[in-house]
This record gives structure tokens, sequence and C-alpha cells, in this order.
């Protein structure tokens, strides 16, 4: 019987941090929610909006700038030019309806009918994506978003698009955090 092939973490990955290529499930979801965040519900719209199974147009970096507001951390550049309005990478993680309120990696996914909020958090697995810094002192603007979208299989994903002028090859991929978390960082 063939041995299974591990996913190899790409260059300057933290060995502490699972690399996962797609996302997991916690526990902690409720089947009915489960089944439609993973697609298998029969209501969920499975057309993709993204391409699926290429490798993603990124790489890991050091920041070495020192007026970078990362300086000395990591960051997420684009491996070749992007083009506007294009599909980046899908932000891969643990999906949980737990609270998670010390992580800097988790990414509101879906807020379901009862009050419950799904979440994707990278901060003890994900994929390159979890690298991705906020534009603010770094560009006037973001280059890239998150959008939510459904995967080849119907599950509801959090993915990076670019946005209006595209990326340039070694430029640094950034996106807005958004306002509500920074202020809860900077209580």
């Amino acid at each position: 019987m063939p041995m299974a092939s591990r996913t190899r973490a790409p260059r300057h990955w933290p060995h502490e941090i699972r690399y996962i290529r797609s996302q997991c499930y916690h526990s902690s979801l409720p089947a009915a929610i489960r089944s439609y965040i993973d697609g298998t519900d029969g209501f969920s719209d499975v057309s993709p909006k993204a391409p699926a199974g290429q490798s993603p147009p990124v790489t890991i970096q050091r920041i070495s700038s020192p007026s970078h507001p990362a300086y000395g951390q990591y960051g997420l550049f684009a491996s070749k030019k992007i083009p506007p309005r294009t599909h980046i990478i899908v932000y891969a993680g643990e999906v949980h309806c737990d609270d998670r309120p010390d992580s800097d990696y988790d990414l509101s996914l879906h807020r379901a009918q009862g009050g419950v909020n799904v979440g994707v958090d990278a901060s003890t697995m994900g994929n390159e994506a979890r690298f991705i810094n906020d534009f603010r002192g770094v560009r006037e603007k973001p280059n890239a978003s998150f959008v939510d979208d459904r995967g080849p299989l119907g599950e509801l994903r959090m993915s990076i698009w670019s946005v209006g002028e595209g990326i340039k090859k070694g430029e640094e991929i950034l996106v807005s955090y958004g306002k509500s978390w920074w202020h809860s960082r900077c209580k």
C-alpha cells in the first residue's frame, strides 16, 4: 500500500505551525452549520468563483525595511505578476464556532442564524495566507482584499483577491484588517 504523501511546507514556514492546504473543521461546529460551511447541505451555491488546483502565486519573505510596521517578521509577496481582480489564495485554517479573542489570525467566515459566529483561525494551522499583512504604514491603500466565496466542492471559504490595479512580481500583498481588528488591539 503506498504511503500517503505529506504536504511540504514552504520556505520560512514556522515549525510550530501545522501547514495545511485546505481548511480543517473544529469540533465546536454544530452539524447543521458544518454542512452549510462544507457545502453538503444541498442549499449552498456550489459554483466556484476561483480556479482550483493551481499553486498560489505567493512567497513568504522576511520584512527587511526598518520603516515597515512588521519589520523583522514575515509577509506575503507575489511570486509573479497578479492581474487585477484575480484570486490569489484561500485563507486556510481551523473553521470553528468557539471564542478566540487572543488569536491574531482569526477571521470571521459566517454569521449563522441564532447568533452563531463561524471563524477561520490560522494561529496553529494554516497556509501561506496567514502571513498577509495590513496595508497601514506600508502603502496608501490595500492591493488585495478578503472575499468569502465557495470552493470547487461547494465549501464556504475566505479567499484573498487582488484589487483594481493588480500586483507586481516581488510586491508585498496587503489587505485591510479592518478598523474593528485594530480597535480591539489598541485599547
